[in-house]
């Protein structure tokens, strides 16, 4: 037995005391003796998992399992959980309630590695409750201060533990745990989505049993348009895809088979995949409870934090060098039509101060000039693509063919009518648009100026390659003269419904912003500043862009579900504003051509631009896309420097000549009615 093994025994014995005796007061002694109920149970799960026989169990035993160790934070129990923070301020009182409803909800985070046999992190977790489990039978003789002191330690000094492997995890191939459940695995024996340790729902399992129904060809089929899709980011950028070894592909469980396909055809292209935890995902059981710990972090975040952080970072972003250089970049496959989200807010939760803010947008900003030393932006791609999953209704396989439809439209045929659009942009020193009915959008969009029209273009004539599906010409525009105000009724993003989203703009940054989800004004400030500018005071427009993807929107309308799909699919379905910084964020200096020869010029702004003094005023670390839907638009018009209005849309459709192919789907949808 080695020391880890002994620390991890010394420690189940003392919490084995610690669910049954009494020597903490009321009302903390439930608390614990419920904690340490649950590791013990994770314990009986470590011992099956060393012995071989988890993985021998039936997949109704698995489920029980899951059941067992994810129950509490469903929605019909997190009420009484002590996950919930405000139940765990009821309980525990406002001086350790936050404080214990984090331990807690770090003791679950622990289940994918007991699953995965990582003993070390196991122990660090253990010690850490028994730890202030101590400073709780002596209650009166601690001071609060010396409990968070312990937890902000716990946080700090294993930060070499926690990030060096996350690191590691992000470009080493050799790291293949995740790999090898999806390469090795019998896909038709559904246990293996238990070796995750992840929660395995009702998505994730009918996800993997839909797709064992289909047969191979199919699979290869959609395999294939991802796959080919991100080596057409590399050959569209002029990017060396042969100098790349690895590539990491990002998935939701349940997704296996299409994943396998694609790791061969990754390896034809010289390719080996890198799968880490953060790469795997998992339908939520209850959205509620991540949005409650989403700021977990302000109990110990601090400069000193930051610093320890950035300096375990760099190192082991030094220690794995060469594969960092090796990595191609991220093969996403995204998810949409789990029920619509709107957070219920509660003060109990922990939220970051106005300082810790500042010092996060600073902390990620820091972070991302690391990892691009490391991970050159200028020499990766990307690409994404989007399935549904059954939760989106009973037409699942259905609306699944339609997106494979979508995902795999001609590509020809689009970039022949996007590049009738551009020629008229080009003609405009700037482009208005505006809202109709309800909507209160009336944006000016200020263009660069084309010195050499001949050979120049401000917009990109996009198609399918990285950002599947096809459908969309787009721009980075001037921020001087941009202004107006930007609206939209009902709007998903980063998985939150926003409800009459409001944004002001004054040459080009936002300026005013406000929605309706909250009764109170601040908490709805609170909410677009936490989650569409990310604690940032102001974003500028990073892209304007006119989605064609007409087919895609009517799809959307025929199964009721456009407030289910993600910004990938619906920045396709109408113009979309993105705030944050631009589609060419690291890559400004690397030239652009669309099909037609000309280069796209519009890939700086006012704020990218300021990267060749000081680069940490250049970039803000995020991109957020938002549409305004076909029947929320009055008209898009491209207006030139003598005053002449060029309509491009008008009332939803497309007024533009030579661009009537795309009002087909509505003409389609409107007969069938």
């Amino acid at each position: 037995m080695n020391i880890i093994e002994e620390r991890y025994f010394i420690s189940i014995d003392r919490i084995r005391k610690i669910a049954v005796e009494n020597t903490v007061p009321a009302p903390f002694r439930s608390f614990f003796q419920t904690g340490a109920q649950f590791l013990l149970k994770l314990h009986d799960l470590k011992l099956l998992a060393a012995s071989g026989e988890y993985r021998r169990l039936s997949l109704e035993q698995l489920k029980q399992w899951n059941e067992a160790l994810f129950g509490e934070i469903y929605p019909e129990n997190y009420k009484t959980s002590y996950a919930n923070p405000a139940y765990a301020v009821k309980q525990l009182g406002d001086d350790y309630g936050q404080l214990l409803c984090y331990l807690h909800a770090k003791n679950r985070s622990i289940i994918r590695h007991v699953v995965k046999e990582e003993i070390e992190r196991i122990v660090l977790q253990l010690e850490l409750f028994i730890e202030l489990y101590n400073y709780f039978e002596n209650l009166g003789e601690t001071e609060k201060e010396d409990i968070f002191e312990t937890l902000y330690s716990y946080e700090k000094d294993n930060t070499e533990i926690f990030v060096t492997e996350q690191v590691a995890q992000m470009v080493n191939p050799k790291k293949n745990y995740y790999t090898k459940i999806v390469m090795e695995s019998d896909l038709y024996d559904l246990r293996y989505l238990y070796r995750y340790g992840e929660h395995i729902g009702d998505n994730e399992i009918q996800m993997a049993e839909f797709l064992n129904t289909l047969p191979q060809e199919k699979i290869d089929r959609i395999a294939f348009a991802y796959t080919e899709g991100f080596q057409t980011g590399f050959i569209k950028a002029g990017k060396p895809l042969e100098k790349k070894k690895t590539v990491q592909i990002r998935y939701n469980i349940g997704f296996e088979r299409i994943v396998k396909s694609a790791v061969r055809y990754f390896e034809a292209m010289g390719l080996q995949p890198v799968i880490s935890a953060a790469c795997v995902s998992t339908t939520q059981p209850n959205p509620q409870y991540v949005y409650d710990h989403r700021e977990d972090i302000g109990l110990f975040f601090d400069k000193a934090y930051v610093k320890r952080n950035m300096e375990v970072r760099r190192q082991a972003f030094e220690e794995n060098r060469e594969d960092a250089a090796l990595l191609a970049g991220p093969a996403v496959i995204e998810i949409f039509g789990e029920a619509p989200f709107e957070p219920e807010s509660r003060p109990e939760a922990v939220s970051l101060t106005e300082e810790q803010q500042k010092l996060k947008v600073q902390f990620q900003n820091d972070l991302q000039q690391l990892t691009q030393q490391y991970i050159r932006e200028d020499e990766r791609s990307f690409t994404i693509i989007a399935f549904p999953v059954p939760e989106i209704g009973e037409r699942f396989p259905e609306i699944f063919e339609e997106t494979i439809r979508i995902n795999t439209l001609d590509a020809a045929v689009y970039e022949k009518v996007q590049q009738k659009i551009i020629d008229a942009l080009d003609r405009a020193s700037y482009v208005r648009v505006t809202g109709r009915g309800g909507n209160k959008t009336d944006m000016k969009v200020q263009l660069h100026e084309l010195k050499h029209p001949a050979r120049e273009t401000n917009f990109e004539n996009c198609v399918a390659d990285v950002n599947i599906p096809l459908g969309e010409v787009f721009t980075s525009p001037k921020l001087t003269g941009t202004e107006g105000k930007l609206y939209v009724s009902q709007v998903y993003l980063n998985g939150l419904k926003f409800r009459n989203l409001e944004i002001d703009f004054e040459d080009g940054r936002i300026k005013h912003y406000t929605c309706s989800n909250f009764a109170k004004e601040e908490e709805n400030k609170k909410y677009i500043k936490d989650y569409i500018l990310f604690h940032h005071d102001t974003l500028p427009i990073g892209e304007f862009a006119i989605g064609t993807n007409t087919t895609a929107y009517v799809i959307a309308n025929q199964y009721d579900i456009v407030y289910k799909l993600p910004i990938l699919i619906v920045e396709k379905m109408g113009p979309h504003f993105a705030v944050g910084d631009t589609c060419y964020s690291w890559e400004e200096e690397i030239k652009v051509y669309n099909p037609d020869g000309k280069e796209v010029i519009a890939r700086d702004n006012e704020v990218s631009v300021l990267r060749k003094d000081d680069v940490s005023k250049a970039y803000f670390g995020c991109h957020t896309d938002i549409t305004i839907p076909y029947e929320e638009l009055g008209k898009i018009v491209a207006v030139t420097e003598t005053g002449e209005e060029i309509e491009i849309i008008k009332n939803g459709r497309f007024v533009l000549e030579g661009t009537e192919l795309l009002n087909a789907p509505f003409d389609r949808a409107e007969k069938n009615l």
